[in-house]
């Protein structure tokens, strides 16, 4: 069965394009170094909820949209491979903390195991 990383973070409008450019990069890496699957998704449908929801998760700012991002592996150790490479690939280093397009401090992420897949 597979594995899955997730991640949703906070990203000003402002930012979308330069949000895109590292997107692409991300899926053409992840891609490259064996992920099966790479998906970076912009909210369309998510509003604030009364106890929680995606836009309260990331403390979202006005001005600011929701991203879901997902990448389908074989495995956690193919994952855990798979990471390895792509963060350590030399096109990586044109992104770092110095200039992301979102706070990175705002932003979630974990691995997960399906529980239902089909």
């Amino acid at each position: 069965m597979a594995y899955v990383d997730a991640y949703v973070i906070p990203l000003p409008n402002a930012n979308l394009a330069a949000y895109r450019k590292m997107a692409r990069l991300g899926a053409k890496l992840w891609m490259e170094h064996g992920a099966l699957q790479y998906m970076e998704c912009i909210a369309d449908d998510v509003k604030p909820g009364k106890t929680t929801s995606f836009p309260q998760a990331v403390k979202a700012k006005p001005g600011e949209t929701v991203v879901f991002s997902y990448i389908v592996f074989k495995s956690r150790a193919h994952r855990d491979k798979v990471n390895k490479l792509a963060m350590n690939d030399p096109r990586m280093s044109a992104w770092g903390p110095h200039n992301m397009p979102f706070d990175g401090k705002r932003m979630f992420w974990g691995g997960f195991k399906p529980l239902v897949q089909a």
